[in-house]
């Protein structure tokens, strides 16, 4: 008897092991961001953060998009960064395929000056025609979104000029601190966080522009001299000229 319950003891003891390797061969399989991987370690997932955040989201945002005559969610996005004024808009297309202006939130830091992003560590906020590249549900700084910073215009440029540390990991994010990125705060995260959760973020354009160029033509000087400034200044300023002229904050 004594036997056949150390038989069973020792089958017992091989499932669990079985299982147990089962469950780390699948944790070391998984893409290092996957839903798997992420619920194992316990981390939250975007699902996890669209469900906490969803509802009360829905209910702040839904009326400016109605307001615009935009569907919700968007199928398009457009990020509109102003580093003169420290402010992150947000347009959406109406039915006529025409941006709307949505909203604006009060950027509380985006650290560096005028001019563009050249090299890792200079604390310069990018400046550029940019994507969203990826979405953090466990950032250090509540939420935040990978923008696709050095894009292919950066490298290019960075070729040009025999630069190769170019820098990365440009988020916008919450909180109030940031050392080359936008922070926001955390309300304003979780909008553009589930936002983008719930529409094709890849799709989204982020225009990340030193002046308002809809306002004035006078360029403020760039913290550092490039030939080819005045090229990127003209494409941003032809993205910044597509977008109505609007915002509800107060200066």
């Amino acid at each position: 008897m004594s036997r056949k319950i150390s038989i069973l003891n020792i089958l017992k003891g091989l499932a669990v092991s079985a299982v147990i390797i089962g469950v780390l061969a699948a944790l070391w399989r998984a893409p290092f961001f996957s839903p798997l991987r992420l619920k194992i370690l316990g981390y939250k997932t975007v699902g996890d953060r669209v469900e906490q955040y969803e509802t009360s989201v829905t209910e702040r945002l839904s009326p400016f998009f109605l307001k615009a005559g935009a569907s919700y969610p968007p199928e398009k996005v457009i990020l509109l960064f102003i580093k003169s004024k420290n402010t992150l808009s947000v347009y959406s297309e109406d039915s006529q395929n025409k941006p709307q202006y949505i909203k604006a939130y009060r950027v509380l830091a985006a650290s560096g000056k005028p001019g563009p992003k050249l090299k890792e560590g200079d604390n310069q906020v990018p400046e550029g025609i940019y994507s969203i590249e990826s979405l953090n549900p466990n950032s250090s700084f509540h939420l935040s979104l990978k923008v696709n910073y050095p894009n292919t215009y950066d490298i290019k440029r960075g070729k040009e000029d025999g630069r190769t540390q170019l820098g990365s990991d440009i988020m916008i994010h919450g909180k109030s601190a940031s050392v080359g990125c936008i922070a926001i705060g955390d309300e304003a995260i979780e909008e553009l966080f589930i936002l983008a959760a719930k529409s094709k973020y890849r799709r989204w354009k982020l225009i990340s522009s030193p002046i308002d160029f809809r306002e004035t033509d006078i360029t403020p000087q760039p913290w550092i001299y490039r030939p080819w400034i005045p090229d990127l200044y003209a494409k941003i300023k032809s993205e910044v000229l597509k977008l109505p002229l609007k915002t509800d904050l107060q200066p």
